[in-house]
């Protein structure tokens, strides 16, 4: 029967040799080997024997302790130190004391850096690549910009060979082109870093530049700190294409270059990442398919919110790729990070041995739980309006009967039943009373009817109560429950103000895409991210309806009304909606 140190051992060989690690006994080692995990190593006397010794190139470079599974790590973090510096003297080293440590059970494991300024352990996904380990004990900087600081040995060699290090000696923001805000969350930021908290906050309101510090935070930290590769997490593909863009806009304040002239950004749109990149822009989802070794992933993948594919109850499980091994990122930044971190894709996240900064305009109490209580930046939308850098906002209530207390249908009446698959239609008759309530309105009961109503008192008041003297309709964007209740709000729109097919247009993740007889979708030539620019920069449309694709991050600076034609249960989706109407053009 396998006790439970042996089954511990045989899952840490498993991991040892995926991570690309050759796992031997110690008569069996080979200095010619690129890399030897060397079982039960006896250390000078009073040091005890460690369980694997690490080698690289034939020399010894840090060690694993193992434990049974279910042992608690953190009651044995200091074994490891007294190997590392129990080397016997006829073993080659990369440093002494052996810089790197490990503990596991196979299931969990812990990792500690003791090149860095008081270390501290880290819980890991898996064992680093032996390369990575190499490097790190060198002290290598990945640099592509000849100015860099971090190409200067007397800042960036011996004294300084670990990123963290290299953080703590980053110097002064320059404050060209940034207002007093963003200077404020990068300091934040930045103290953060240095006192190794490895999941950081930052709470800015819309419209307040949180791309923009993010992206200043980006530059520095791969100029300044040698970071080798910053992974730009967004919600849905057009979110990316807006960061993309932003990338490409920024000058550095201190070389007036470009970013992308200086460093590549990469956004991903297929399932490889090139090893230039310094800057990856995905979605979760992307991520996601990559570490699953999927060449390719739905063509509407991308197009979806991952908060969508949560609701819808999908599942995933996240396994080792060592083609994408966790130290492939040192830091990752998730925009709209209130959304899409928790329960199902969170995993994707933990898989990463890097630092998480969120970036968000409204954090609820669970975002701030999954940051450890480390909000770095809070700037309010109040703040923001105080400061003009928001708009305020007020409520126009449209009230009809149908939308406060439902309807009743009496039996023996006609009505049209459309097959949610194929949306065909078909004409039946009740064979009994048929009761609906608010919350059956447009999903299982659709009442063009009171759609129309509400789209009417809409177009009778617009000039007169909403906006008084207009005579052009102000650039409008209504939230629909789902894509065939947008459907019907997109054909009473044009028909109530008489108005063409350009007036009004649908914007979710299948506008691009036609349904086909089996209830499945293929893309058209129409693009979604074509209609979201043209409703941001161009006069028509003058109304677009959306269901969750535009509801956070998209930049909508000349919206003036945001029109619910859907309940809104959470109070900060509901102030992330509102947001795509109060930035200041």
């Amino acid at each position: 029967m396998t006790t439970p140190e042996e089954k511990a051992r045989v899952n840490i060989d498993r991991q040892l040799v995926a991570a690309g690690w050759e796992v031997v006994d110690r008569d069996e080692i080979n200095p010619s080997a690129p890399a030897q995990a060397i079982r039960e190593v006896p250390m000078k006397p009073g040091h005890g024997q460690v369980d694997y010794l690490l080698y690289v190139e034939g020399k010894a470079i840090g060690v694993l302790e193992a434990k049974k599974e279910g042992e608690a790590l953190s009651t044995h973090e200091m074994q490891p130190e007294a190997y590392s510096e129990g080397l016997p003297e006829q073993y080659p080293a990369w440093r002494r004391p052996l810089p790197f440590q490990y503990l596991s059970t196979g299931e969990e494991t812990f990792f500690r850096n003791n090149l860095d300024p008081q270390p501290r352990s880290r819980r890991v996904f898996a064992f680093h690549k032996p390369g990575t380990l190499r490097d790190w004990a060198e002290g290598k900087v990945l640099l592509s910009d000849p100015d860099s600081i971090a190409e200067e040995p007397a800042a960036y060699g011996k004294k300084t060979p670990t990123l963290l290090s290299r953080i703590q000696h980053m110097p002064s923001i320059n404050i060209e082109g940034m207002w007093s805000k963003q200077v404020t969350a990068i300091e934040n930021l930045e103290k953060s870093l240095r006192e190794n908290r490895r999941k950081a906050l930052v709470q800015m309101a819309t419209g307040s530049g949180k791309t923009f510090t993010a992206i200043t935070e980006c530059y520095r930290l791969i100029k300044y700190a040698g970071a080798k590769r910053i992974l730009f997490l967004v919600d849905r593909k057009n979110l990316g294409d807006q960061a993309e863009q932003e990338f490409h806009r920024y000058t550095a304040p201190d070389t007036n270059r470009k970013f992308t002239e200086l460093y590549t950004v990469q956004h991903l749109k297929s399932n490889t990442i090139t090893q230039s990149s310094r800057v990856c822009i995905a979605t979760i989802q992307r991520v996601f398919s990559i570490l699953k070794g999927e060449e390719e992933m739905p063509e509407d993948a991308d197009e979806r919110s991952a908060f969508e594919r949560q609701a819808a109850g999908e599942s995933l499980s996240v396994v080792y790729n060592p083609q994408i091994p966790p130290e492939t990122f040192d830091f990752v930044i998730v925009d709209e990070c209130h959304r899409s971190i928790y329960n199902l894709w969170s995993q994707v996240l933990e898989y990463f041995d890097a630092s998480l900064i969120g970036l968000t305009a409204t954090p609820s109490k669970h975002t701030i739980g999954y940051f450890d209580g480390n909000q770095v930046m809070y700037y309010t939308h109040e703040e923001a309006v105080a400061d003009g850098v928001n708009v305020d906002f007020s409520v126009y209530r449209i009230r009809t009967k149908v939308t406060e207390q439902g309807a009743v249908l009496d039996k023996n009446e006609w009505v049209k039943v459309r097959d949610r698959r194929t949306r065909k239609e078909r004409q039946a008759q009740l064979d009994e009373e048929l009761i609906y309530d608010t919350k059956d309105l447009d999903r299982s009961v659709v009442n063009p009817s009171q759609v129309r109503t509400v789209i009417e008192a809409f177009r009778d008041k617009l000039f007169t109560e909403i906006y008084p003297g207009r005579t052009e309709v102000p650039k409008t964007l209504i939230f629909a429950k789902d894509d065939d209740h947008a459907e019907l709000i997109v054909r009473t729109v044009r028909e109530t103000f008489a108005k063409g097919d350009e007036f009004c247009r649908k914007i979710t993740y299948r506008a691009g895409m036609h349904k086909l007889e089996d209830g499945s979708y293929k893309r058209t030539n129409v693009k979604v991210d074509d209609i979201i620019k043209a409703f941001t920069n161009s006069f028509m449309p003058r109304v677009a309806v959306t269901v969750d694709m535009i509801a956070t991050g998209t930049d909508t600076k000349p919206v003036e009304i945001v029109f619910f034609m859907r309940d809104v249960k959470s109070e900060n989706y509901f102030e992330q909606m509102k947001g795509r109407g109060v930035r200041v053009m």
